[in-house]
């Protein structure tokens, strides 16, 4: 009976510790994410209730007007709220925007936060 419980020790010590280490820092990682929001997203104050909600949410990034009217950017962040961010983005935006698509990138894990807050681009 010995055997068995000092096997079993054995075999949990060669245990690879990359899956419990990534699950323990998870919410530390961070992800980019690239949008672009489409339908009567200018002259409503998209970008400003952006800036508002993304730093609500501790995000980075920007976002800007784009001579097609439309309005992109980037937003980085933990995985949770960038995923807020995006339902955000996709039905709600400004009090008087009207969103007719919204196009994600995929989440990519990014090493390090490339922006130090989340601003307005002209």
């Amino acid at each position: 009976m010995n055997t068995k419980i000092k096997q079993s020790k054995e075999i949990i010590s060669k245990l690879p510790t990359e899956s419990i280490s990534h699950k323990m820092d998870g919410e530390k990682r961070i992800y980019s994410s690239m949008f672009e929001i489409y339908g009567r997203v200018q002259g409503v104050y998209f970008r400003k209730h952006t800036q508002i909600k993304a730093k609500q949410l501790g995000l980075n990034g920007w976002c800007m007007n784009t001579q097609e009217g439309t309005v992109k950017g980037i937003m980085e962040g933990p995985q949770d709220m960038l995923s807020e961010m995006r339902l955000w983005l996709q039905h709600k935006g400004s009090p008087r925007s009207i969103i007719e698509k919204a196009v994600f990138t995929p989440f990519e894990p990014i090493p390090n936060h490339n922006y130090h807050t989340f601003s307005i681009k002209r």
